[in-house]
């Protein structure tokens, strides 16, 4: 079995692209290593990549499609997980022609690869941020998503569009993913967990918007690697799943787990709401259940423990766990 993982670099894309070889199958690589966040972080996640000999790697834009399709043909690929986009909620109000070309040029061309390379099954990553200002608790995946609140996520309901479009006119099988608030070792820098934690370790405030009053649906990340390989590993015609814990869990408690692992208080500077982001965040994943066997295992308080452990290690820093 070959895999395309793009964004295999990022901080997904990179956990999936493991466990898959891991699972003794081959792994292609593509990630364009920007510099939204730290590309030093994704170069890293990428030299353990590179370590498994069924993992090949190709530094490329999922935008360069003449390129992308070549790669695919050339190894008879399998399967398709489309990891890759521009991340961040806040950084699409600053920069979204940015947004523009990563999520939709990108996507439709890696769509165009799919249907051009006979492939067996498609997923992607959509985001909980689909839900906008959804009042219905806990988000269905039935729910309306037509009016989206950040550019990020109206890019994200277009590739939901975009993809039944594909599945209607070419007929491969097409699952996206609604991924909740991911978190994790080797995690992105521009998260909560990890700015927290760095913030806490250097003795500087951390930013807590809507004056703490906010609950996020926190996943972590084996969970959601979990739901990723269950679905390339389950064609269907055409689905979406939200792939979330759960298991809301209130801001201010979520920061007093941290301290209590840290073992230091932090000081918080509180703030009004940000535009584009929302108070709560609640994934039904029962249709999950059904039909991936999603069932999320981690709680916040292990979670936090295992990505502490990680970032002590990774920085060199001598954090005693409580």
């Amino acid at each position: 079995m070959v895999t395309l993982v793009t964004g295999s670099a990022g901080f997904i894309g990179f956990h999936v692209a493991r466990e898959l070889l891991e699972d003794g199958e081959k792994v292609i690589g593509v990630d364009n290593v920007n510099e939204y966040y730290s590309p030093r972080l994704k170069w890293e996640r990428n030299s353990i990549l590179e370590e498994y000999e069924d993992f090949s790697f190709h530094h490329l834009d999922v935008c360069e499609y003449e390129t992308l399709l070549t790669v695919v043909k050339n190894r008879e690929v399998d399967r398709i997980c489309h990891l890759a986009a521009q991340a961040g909620v806040r950084y699409s109000i600053d920069d979204p022609f940015t947004y523009q070309r990563s999520n939709l040029e990108g996507f439709t061309s890696v769509l165009e690869v799919a249907r051009k390379s006979d492939i067996d099954n498609f997923v992607f990553a959509s985001s909980s941020s689909v839900y906008g200002g959804n009042k219905d608790i806990p988000y269905r995946v039935d729910a309306d998503i037509t009016r989206p609140i950040s550019f990020y996520a109206a890019t994200k309901v277009a590739n939901e569009v975009m993809a039944h479009s594909y599945h209607d006119l070419y007929g491969f099988p097409i699952s996206g993913l609604r991924f909740f608030t991911v978190y994790g070792p080797w995690g992105r820098p521009d998260m909560a967990l990890f700015k927290f934690t760095h913030r806490i370790v250097e003795g500087k405030s951390i930013e807590v918007y809507n004056h703490g009053d906010l609950r996020r649906d926190f996943t972590y990340i084996d969970d959601i690697v979990d739901g990723v390989i269950s679905a390339l590993d389950k064609p269907f015609d055409f689905e979406i799943f939200n792939l979330g814990s759960h298991r809301p869990v209130e801001l201010m408690y979520f920061i007093e787990v941290l301290e209590d692992v840290l073992g230091k208080k932090a000081e918080k500077k509180m703030l009004p709401m940000q535009p584009g982001d929302v108070k709560e965040t609640y994934a039904d994943i029962d249709k999950s259940r059904d039909l991936l066997g999603f069932e999320p295992q981690v709680s916040i308080e292990e979670g936090i423990e295992r990505f502490v452990s990680w970032y002590s290690e990774y920085y060199g820093v001598d954090i005693p766990l409580q």
